[in-house]
């Protein structure tokens, strides 16, 4: 059985986990970036570092929610997922929010993500999410044909109006 065909576990991530996360994090915010640059921030030197800081640091909150994928014994894939109280400028009650979800370009298309956002929505229902919300990006079609396939619908469609020029200043991180 080759690594694409074992079976997919998915576990709550550790902190031993946060370096190769953090990677993955710095690689959704670099896919994001190429997907609309003027929208989405972009990597820099210390995104890789600071994004696995930044999961670390949500391990053990109690509304917080890190889930890795481990398939043949590696990390391939993970989800970010909070608990939110009433949010008046999303106009929405409390909800599971799931915040990144992503899946190594190797292990794509295999239903990695599926068993992650399975998992996921799961884990938020235990902790007593009546509702779980999500944004995607508008040419992330591959992840809007996940989420509807999941049972998400459309509710919200964000625009951005740009003005500025100069995002290459404004919009990167680390």
């Amino acid at each position: 059985m080759n690594k694409q065909n074992s079976p997919v576990e998915i576990r709550p991530a550790t902190a031993e986990d946060t370096d190769i996360l953090g990677v993955y994090g710095a690689e959704l915010i670099a896919l994001h970036h190429a997907w609309d640059a003027a929208r989405f921030i972009s990597t820099g030197p210390r995104t890789t570092e600071l994004y696995s800081r930044y999961l670390k640091d949500q391990l053990g909150k109690p509304d917080a929610l890190v889930l890795v994928a481990i398939q043949a014994g590696a990390a391939c894939g993970y989800t970010f997922a909070v608990l939110e109280g009433h949010n008046y400028m999303a106009l929405r009650g409390p909800a599971g929010v799931i915040h990144d979800i992503f899946v190594d370009a190797n292990r794509r298309r295999q239903g990695v993500g599926r068993t992650l956002l399975d998992a996921t929505v799961s884990e938020l229902k235990h902790r007593g999410a009546t509702q779980v919300v999500l944004s995607t990006a508008y040419r992330n079609e591959a992840g809007r044909r996940l989420f509807a396939a999941a049972g998400f619908r459309p509710t919200m469609v964000e625009m951005t109006l740009q003005l500025s020029e100069d995002q290459e200043n404004l919009n990167s991180i680390g």
